[in-house]
């Protein structure tokens, strides 16, 4: 896995394009992370194919520690009324 700014990616696009032949290459612009994915135009139907990104979509550690909807929503609402109270 590689991680570059956008400045040096847009300076070595085709270094960074062959390096996603062989692994995972992200390009990081402020706060935004995307990863840049190989895919062969002669396979089209990998575009309709959600397994072609299975990789990037499996849940991690991270997911084990997240909340639902209904713990942020309450979590929110606890803030607001807080800084509201004030």
């Amino acid at each position: 896995m590689t991680v570059v700014s956008s400045k040096e990616f847009t300076a070595n696009q085709e270094k960074y394009f062959d390096m996603a032949l062989d692994e995972q290459v992200f390009i990081q612009k402020g706060d935004n992370m995307f990863l840049l994915i190989y895919h062969n135009l002669d396979d089209m139907n990998a575009y309709h194919d959600a397994s072609v990104y299975e990789e990037v979509l499996e849940p991690d550690d991270d997911f084990q520690s997240a909340i639902t909807m209904d713990e942020l929503r309450g979590k929110v609402h606890d803030l607001i009324d807080r800084l509201y109270s004030k």
